[in-house]
Parts: structure tokens; sequence; C-alpha cells
């Protein structure tokens, strides 16, 4: 990195926060470094299914969302989920939920991953309520100005 690129930290922050639906689900980067990331969003009845447990669908937003952070900070910069898998264990309660990544192994393109995403009960007690895996590219987006 040169002495004007961000941290790594910095830099994640900045892509958590440009991210509407991250915005949209109230979720919360609570740490970023190269190779790990952890995510969190409060518990609240509109992300809930019908037997009052979090939707899996928000578990699999906290999952790809970790993975591809820590793949992304993994690889130097922005990124992208190739594919990931997802098992669900145990339905999610608490007052939390919180997801974390790690990059398992890196290459010059691509990173696996691992995640696993806890429920948090209001005593701290955590249970854990989905595994993940995930493969993570680098995203190369066009450069935006016109070709001489």
């Amino acid at each position: 990195m040169t002495e004007d690129a961000p941290s790594p930290e910095e830099f994640a922050r900045r892509v958590f926060a440009a991210q509407p639906f991250t915005r949209f689900l109230g979720a919360e980067l609570v740490s970023a470094s190269p190779g790990a990331a952890e995510i969190r969003i409060v518990n609240r009845p509109d992300l809930r299914q019908q037997h009052g447990f979090v939707h899996g669908g928000v578990l699999s937003y906290l999952a790809d969302n970790a993975l591809t952070f820590a793949g992304g900070l993994a690889l130097g910069g922005d990124a992208l989920t190739a594919e990931f898998k997802v098992n669900y264990v145990r339905p999610a309660t608490g007052p939390t939920v919180t997801a974390r990544a790690e990059a398992v192994a890196t290459t010059r393109r691509q990173a696996l991953c691992r995640c696993e995403v806890w429920s948090v009960e209001e005593d701290g007690k955590q249970n854990l309520v989905a595994v993940a895996q995930g493969t993570i590219v680098s995203a190369h987006t066009p450069d935006p100005s016109p070709s001489a």
C-alpha cells in the first residue's frame, strides 16, 4: 500500500458503508483485517421467519459478506464471491447474530474462506447457528475513464 492508500480496515469500512443492502439490514462491521472479518446484526422482528427465528437469508447474508471481506482483504482489495455454501446448524434466537470469517488458503487470484455464524444470547453465551465456506475472487472493475 502507498502512503495515500487507506489501511485494510479503512478500505473495508468504506466498502461496507457503500452497500445499500447492508444499510437496509442494519449490519455492523465489527472488525476487518487481511484474511479476517466479523459482522454483526441485531435480531429484530422484521428479520425473522414465521417461527420467530432469524431468517436463513439473513444468516446467509452474514456468512457471504463476512467471507467476501475476509477473502477480499487477504487478496489485497475489492472482491466478489465466486461461490459459497452454508449449512444451518440450529435456529438463531439471540438478540444479536455474529459472523466470523477467515481466509484458509489464498492464491494470487482467489481465497478459500470459512465462516461461523453465532447467535449471541443476552448473557453472552454463543450458539453456533451456521457454518459456511466460500471461494472469493479479486474484483477487477473497469476503468471509468475513456480510452485514449
